[in-house]
This record gives structure tokens, sequence and C-alpha cells, in this order.
């Protein structure tokens, strides 16, 4: 996750320093007290989280506890990451739902903040949850965001009511409403307008609108790019219309990381979600826990293995496994494997949530996504007897396997490679046995049979 990477590093050096450690002073707990607050200023973290967060460690850390312990150094990590989870974790996290089965969810925001591709990611999240997701858009001041509202509902197959004719929102959305129960769906998601600033004709007109449809939860879309002017502006929405909590948006962007770690505070409103890019599947239930692992390097296990579970096709998993049992894993079973991990997101990003990665070796590492997709193009320009059989690839095959994938020769051979190298590692690893067959060239009788 980019937003935290500076002060993930520089929290991460200072847990490393602590975490060896048999025996912590006093000057040591000042030392690392420093170094927090200066990490955490750099982040543009508001400076009353900071005095609270310094002071509780602080408090913790100088206990016999930690100072008497076996593993004192351990103990000051877990601590910074306990205190840590209780900044972050203010209010339900969970998205309330209405008793009458009827759910009204507002989404406000200024504009550029994401606003109205959030909506669409929430309605996929819903309804990935069993829910009947209705979206609908109120915003007459920009009609172009009404119809980038329903593009994007019809690619992720749910409902969406717009009246790009009509210049009163209110009326938008009584109609929505009606039309929302009358396809019976549980949920509906409203898009309302924004503006660059805050002004009062927007909040009357918000008003106006909440009127109308009885929100269940207001949730204000926060772009954690802008640093503390998040916390004014959800002040300034909260003061004004209520709010119920927050998403925060553009988390995958270059931004400090302040605004998440300060806003909840502030309002003593939670966050509920997080996105972390720009298509519609990249939308998170928000944890402080696993928010707080992430800052610390502590890694996201539990993130992984819902990206992976929700991603990866078991039937798909299965036949991969069998078929290595039977040594008859093909090309096509490598790109059904690459399909599959291509699903789950940005390799770098999965990376991130592995324990003990660190950020900053991470931000280095040159880890290009497009080789996967380049492998799927390179496989996909092969002929299925060319997949099952590889040693058919003479060179003038892999010649025009290459133009036809519009890659190079090298990257052709690169993967047949990778390939041959991934039938030694499952030949010594996994002890599969099958028939006998000639195998691949090179690796000798007895092995897999193409």
């Amino acid at each position: 996750m980019a937003l935290f990477e500076g002060l993930s590093s520089r929290l991460q050096q200072i847990t490393a320093k602590m975490r060896g450690k048999t025996r912590v002073t006093e000057q040591d707990i000042k030392d690392m007290m420093r170094e927090i607050r200066l990490a955490l200023l750099e982040a543009d973290v508001n400076y009353q989280v900071i005095k609270q967060l310094i002071a509780v460690i602080s408090e913790k850390c100088s206990g016999t506890e930690v100072l008497e312990s076996l593993t004192p150094g351990q103990q000051v990590v877990k601590v910074v990451h306990d205190s840590m989870v209780d900044i972050l974790n203010i209010g339900e996290q969970k998205l309330a739902v209405s008793p009458s089965g009827f759910t009204v969810l507002m989404l406000y925001g200024l504009q550029g903040s994401g606003k109205t591709t959030t909506a669409a990611k929430l309605a996929r999240f819903l309804k990935n949850k069993g829910k009947k997701v209705m979206l609908t858009s109120v915003d007459t001041h920009r009609p172009a965001a009404m119809l980038q509202l329903d593009v994007l509902a019809k690619s992720i197959d749910v409902p969406c009511y717009i009246e790009t004719a009509n210049k009163d929102a209110v009326e938008i959305a009584r109609h929505a409403v009606d039309r929302a129960r009358y396809l019976l769906c549980d949920t509906l998601i409203v898009d309302t307008a924004g503006r660059m600033t805050i002004d009062q004709a927007l909040m009357t007109e918000l008003k106006q609108v909440a009127a109308v449809v009885k929100p269940t939860q207001k949730l204000l879309i926060v772009d954690a790019m802008i640093g503390q002017e998040a916390v004014n502006i959800a002040e300034t929405f909260d003061r004004e219309i209520g709010l119920d909590g927050y998403i925060m948006t553009k988390l995958d962007g270059d931004a400090r990381g302040g605004a998440a770690l300060s806003i909840a505070y502030n309002t003593r409103k939670p966050i509920k979600f997080i996105t972390i890019g720009e298509k519609t599947d990249a939308l998170e239930a928000y944890d402080p826990e696993r928010m707080a692992n992430r800052i610390l390097g502590m890694g996201d296990v539990v993130s992984l293995i819902e990206k992976a579970t929700a991603n990866y096709d078991e039937k798909v998993a299965q036949k991969t496994l069998d078929r290595l049992k039977k040594n008859q894993f093909t090309l096509s079973d490598m790109l059904s494997q690459f399909e599959q991990v291509s699903k789950m997101g940005s390799v770098k990003d999965l990376l991130g949530m592995i324990p003990g990665v660190s950020s900053a070796k991470l931000k280095d590492a040159k880890v290009d996504d497009s080789i996967i997709h380049k492998n799927m193009a390179i496989i996909r320009s092969m002929t299925p007897k060319e997949r099952d059989n590889p040693q058919l690839l003479n060179a003038s095959r892999r010649k025009r396997i290459a133009q036809g994938s519009g890659t190079s020769v090298q990257a052709v051979n690169q993967l047949i490679n990778q390939y041959q190298q991934t039938l030694k590692m499952m030949k010594q690893f996994g002890g599969f046995k099958g028939k006998k067959g000639r195998g691949f060239p090179g690796m000798g009788r007895g092995g897999f049979p193409f």
C-alpha cells in the first residue's frame, strides 16, 4: 500500500532496532518516542493524535511488564502495535442495515475524491455479499457523473437510475427510491453532487435529498492524498449534515498517511471502507488491526487470504492439482494459473501483505506486473497442440509465437525455461508419479508426458 510507504519505512526501522534488544533502558524508550514523533509528523498526522499516541506508548513501555520482560524489545513492538490499533479503532466499522429491509446509503464528498467510482465499488462489494443493490446519481450539476455511474453500473451488472435532463436533485431522489422499491432492491446507493469547495448551497441541497431518501448511513468519501485538510472537510460535513462514517480513497497513491490516522480520532466517527485501486473490485472493509499491521510492516495475511479466496477458482485449482499428480501439467494449465493470479491485483501489493517484507525494500524492488500478461499473451499465441507438446516449439514456431504475442523470441524462451523449471521443481518436491513418457528435452526419461 503506497499510502504508508514513508511512515511504514520509518516505523519499521524503529521497531527493528527494538525487536532484538534483550535489555531496554529509559533512554532507549525516549529515543524511540522521538523517532516515532518525527515519523508521524512527516506522515502529516494531526498533532493531537501524535501527542496521545506518544503518551500512551511511553507510559506502557516504561512499565515493569516491558522493562523486566525476557523479551523487552518484542514487548515494545507489541505496545506500539496495540496503541496504533487503539488510535485506528473508532466506532463500529460495519455498515448499518435498516430494520425495514430497505437500506439507503448516501455518499458525500468533494469533486475529485473518487465518489462516483466508489459508489460502484461499494455496489459490487454489497452485491457479492448477497445484497440486491441499485445505484442512483442526483448530481445535476455534472451530467457526466450520471453517465459515468451508469457505465460503471452496467460493468458490474447492477441497476442504475438516472435522469440526465432533470435538474431537480430532490425529484430524482424520490423517483430513485420508488424505482428501487419496485425492483425489490434491498439497498440503494445515492451518489450526490460534489463541489471544489464546500458551500451553503451544496449543503442545503444535500439536506433536501436526505429528507426524501431517509438514509440509513451517511458516508463521506475522503481523498487520502489531501492530508490533514481531510479532517477539516470531515468536520464541516459532520457539523452540517451529520456523518456515520468514512470511505478512504486513493490509498494506493503517494499520500503520507496522515488522514487515515487523524480523521477518525478527531471526529470520533469510524472508517468503514478503504479503496486501493481504480477497478471496481478495489474496495476493502476497513479493519484497524490490519491497517496497523500494514503500517508497521507486519503484513496482512488475512487480506491476502481473502483476496485469494475471492478471486481463485477452486475447481480450476483442483483440476491443476490432479494434473500435477498425474504428471500432466501443460502450458494450458500454466495459463490458467496466470489468469487466476492476475485477478488478485498488483503483485507488489500482494507481496506487501506478507509479514516481514520490508516496504523500503519492496519500494526499490522491480516488480513488473506486465510480465504476467506478456506470458499469458505468449501462451495464447500457441496452438492447442503446442501447449500440450512444448517439445514441438522449434525456432520457427517460437518466432511466430513472438510475433503473434507482440513480444520477442527471448521472452518466449524465458517462458519455456520457466515452465521447464516449474516441472523440475514439482518433480523434486511433489514426488508426483505417472505414466512414463519421453519427458521434456533435458529432463531425462520417466518424466512428464507431453
